[in-house]
Order: C-alpha cells, then structure tokens, then sequence
C-alpha cells in the first residue's frame, strides 16, 4: 500500500486527464502479455466512457476527444478480435 501523502504529492503535479491516460497506459500495457483483443478491446471502451465522463472543469477539452476516438476505436477492435 502507498501512504496517502505520496498520491497525493503525485497529484498534485498533473491534472486528473493525465492521471487518467497514465492508468490507461498502464492497464494496456498490463493486458499485453494476455494476447486478447477483446479485452484490449473492452479497456479501450472503458476507458473512452471514463474520458467522456470526466466533468470538463477538471481536465482539458482536449480528453474529451480522446474519449470519443476510444469510444470509436474499441468496437471495432471488439468485431477485428478473436
């Protein structure tokens, strides 16, 4: 467990968009090694929702548009998957 004064001291220095696209990041590189488009697939997706649903007083504009093109991509990476 990470004591709270260090996640705190971290979030400090970025926005919660870039908070965000570092989970992301990390959560696909996690889902690598599973070699499945389809959950590469759905973490896309979700992650789309969760930039779209981001109230904007708290990130940039320009999240939202990467929600969008995650919200787009991840379907047909969903139908492109075995």
């Amino acid at each position: 467990m990470l004591p709270l004064q260090l996640v705190d001291s971290f979030l400090l220095n970025y926005n919660v968009g870039q908070a965000l696209l570092l989970v992301f990041v990390l959560t696909t590189l996690a889902l690598l090694p599973l070699k499945s488009m389809k959950a590469l697939a759905l973490n896309t997706i979700v992650f789309g929702v969760v930039f779209l649903a981001t109230p904007q007083s708290l990130v940039p504009p320009h999240y939202m548009f990467l929600g969008i093109s995650l919200v787009v991509v991840g379907p047909m990476l969903f139908v492109m998957g075995d």
